[in-house]
């Protein structure tokens, strides 16, 4: 993609365990600040996509609250089911037919109304995994996790080392829900234990926010203050759980090769600067390494150990706190996508890397990270 469609404004509300807003009142401070940073009035939108669940709003067509605090009132708009990453995909590929010139994406999530794993049940199986009550987001993540762990000899301390790492990270980022400033491998290890291996500090928080995006063709973008350009998209859909290898990211691995390949990326571990990965689980951090080529199969626990990957590091990885710092449901993964385009245009503030000209920015959906988009992101 050459400088067709490009990120030109964004906007996050502070994430927060409990806010005191209702989802349409998280949606429209998104709309209305990311409007502000991209130069623009509601006017100027074309189409709107939200990124809602049913099961996590409690009532069916979940996005008909979210019309008129998205700016979507007599526009084009539409819902993706899914995390936010993928509904901006959806709106790139609206401006690309050409019908559209300016579009909004929003992920909002208010998950203090609802128990934080129970609607993820949903999603499996009904007839076997459903009904015998064994699986969940957790429950599952740790099958995949020690998949991983006995395929490749990865450790309690390799996985912990993300969680301290991210949380740190989280510490620099004022939106963020859980700071924890100096985290130690040793405090994450001594943390609730959820489903072995995966120890609370090693899970995503339950979380209320909201991410806008606002996207636009190239014509448009080309005259806005510090446009960030999409250079490549990759999208990947996996089998079932119970149906795929768990100890790699196969989807991952796919959608980052359709992705480098329209970016021009022969050599990921080099080209690119900054990565903000959707990492539901701290493992699930070391098995995207592998599978977006930052290192070879199985050496992903080597690489957080080496350093490379810390803020401070050669190819630095969720600066923001990622997805343990921060996970408000179905706005993750756009969340990516605003930090990556944040690090280009040099606007992160506490937690901005140096010379950040080609970020990676990755969501997921589905038990295991069963569907991977990843966006390469780069300035002029």
């Amino acid at each position: 993609m050459n400088k067709e469609v490009a990120v030109i404004g964004y906007a996050q509300t502070l994430y927060e365990e409990d806010a005191d807003a209702s989802r349409e009142m998280l949606t429209l401070r998104a709309a209305r600040e990311a409007l502000v940073s991209a130069g623009l009035k509601r006017e100027d939108v074309s189409t709107v996509v939200t990124a809602t669940n049913d099961y996590l709003d409690g009532r069916t067509i979940s996005n008909m609250r979210t019309v008129e605090p998205s700016g979507a009132s007599q526009k084009d708009e539409s819902k993706v089911e899914m995390d936010g990453a993928f509904a901006a995909l959806y709106a790139i590929m609206r401006i690309l037919s050409g019908f559209h010139d300016v579009a909004m994406v929003i992920g909002v999530s208010l998950a203090s109304v609802y128990a934080t794993y129970l609607p993820g049940i949903m999603i499996l199986d009904p007839t076997w995994d459903r009904e015998r009550g064994l699986l969940n987001e957790v429950s599952a993540a740790a099958l995949q996790a020690n998949c991983y762990m006995r395929e490749y000899g990865v450790s309690d301390e390799q996985i912990a080392s993300v969680s301290a790492k991210n949380l740190d990270n989280a510490a620099r980022n004022p939106l963020a829900l859980r700071q924890m400033p100096g985290l130690s491998v040793e405090q994450v290890l001594d943390s609730r234990m959820l489903y072995s291996p995966i120890r609370e500090l090693n899970a995503w928080p339950a979380t209320d926010g909201a991410c806008a995006v606002v996207l636009a063709s190239g014509k448009t973008a080309a005259k806005a203050e510090k446009p960030v350009w999409v250079k490549g998209v990759g999208l990947c859909h996996d089998s079932y759980l119970t149906e795929r290898p768990l100890a790699v990211m196969e989807s991952l691995k796919l959608a980052a090769e359709a992705c480098y390949k329209q970016a021009g990326i022969t050599d990921p571990a080099s080209q690119i600067d900054l990565a903000e990965i959707h990492e539901n689980f701290a493992h699930e951090e070391l098995m995207a390494y592998e599978a977006l080529g930052f290192c070879e199969e199985g050496k992903g626990g080597e690489l957080i150990e080496s350093g490379i990957t810390q803020i401070d590091g050669g190819l630095p990885v969720n600066a923001s706190g990622g997805a343990l710092g921060a996970n408000a449901v179905c706005a993750t993964g756009l969340a990516r996508i605003a930090e990556a385009a944040m690090q280009v245009v040099g606007e992160a503030g506490d937690h901005q890397v140096p010379g950040v000209k080609t970020a990676l920015a990755h969501g997921q959906s589905g038990p295991c990270a069963q569907d991977n988009v990843v966006f390469i992101l780069g300035g002029d």
